[in-house]
């Protein structure tokens, strides 16, 4: 095995076993603005996805992030799962001569890009989108622009991930079943964002560990933009008007 290869096991894992322990708070989450399923479909999905990564022969990290994609797609119920797992497949082809950081951006771009189009969703939709696009365009930027080193450009997007979860609570819904609840949906955090923040959290563990670092302690503002203009990186815009 690959030592890329090692590494998205590792990170596998990881995200299978955080998203069992917060299985309980995702779904109560989604309760309140959902089919109270999120918790059960991820956890289930995951936890079939990690069996998938360790069974693989010799793998390299395009192969366990299809692979991964392909289980998801198959045991997640719901939009979950074309969501995540079907974008992931997609995006899986970024990987094949490894995982560098411009690769890892590439990887990064057409997995938002796909959950954009699976979704028809858009930041101030109330979704997943709201935390996965201030991420990845974080990332970008960090390393395309202010030639961040990789792990903290992954922090960063952390970071903008979180306050993209943030940003769901007091907006409201307008894709998904939450959605139907009209202004009744204003004041609920999003499950399907918080579920990614949990992801790129476990990733960000994942590639410290491997890198035998420290996570850094880093915000998501770009030393390129000012606070206040407002973009997608380092900020989140606000929602538009009806």
């Amino acid at each position: 095995m690959t030592d890329d290869g090692r590494a998205a096991v590792a990170a596998v894992e990881a995200v299978a076993n955080r998203i069992e322990r917060e299985r309980d708070y995702l779904t109560q989450l989604d309760s309140a603005i959902g089919d109270a399923d999120h918790g059960g479909n991820m956890a289930r999905g995951w936890a079939a996805a990690a069996d998938a990564a360790r069974d693989l022969d010799d793998p390299d990290a395009q192969t366990v992030a299809k692979t991964v994609g392909k289980t998801l797609m198959s045991k997640v119920g719901g939009a979950s799962g074309p969501l995540f797992g079907g974008s992931l497949v997609f995006a899986s082809v970024e990987l094949d001569d490894g995982v560098t950081a411009e690769s890892a951006v590439a990887f990064a771009e057409t997995y938002l890009e796909k959950v954009k189009d699976r979704g028809d969703a858009r930041v101030g939709d109330q979704t997943m989108v709201d935390a996965l696009t201030p991420a990845v365009h974080t990332f970008k930027k960090s390393i395309e622009t202010d030639s961040r080193p990789a792990l903290e450009a992954l922090a960063k997007a952390v970071d903008a991930a979180e306050r993209g979860v943030a940003f769901t609570v007091p907006i409201r819904a307008r894709k998904g079943r939450a959605s139907y609840l009209g202004w009744r949906s204003v004041g609920h955090q999003d499950p399907g964002a918080t579920s990614t923040l949990f992801i790129l959290e476990e990733l960000l563990a994942v590639a410290a560990d491997q890198l035998d670092s420290e996570v850094p302690d880093v915000d998501a503002t770009s030393p390129t933009i000012p606070d206040e203009a407002g973009t997608d990186e380092g900020t989140t815009p606000e929602p538009e008007e009806d």
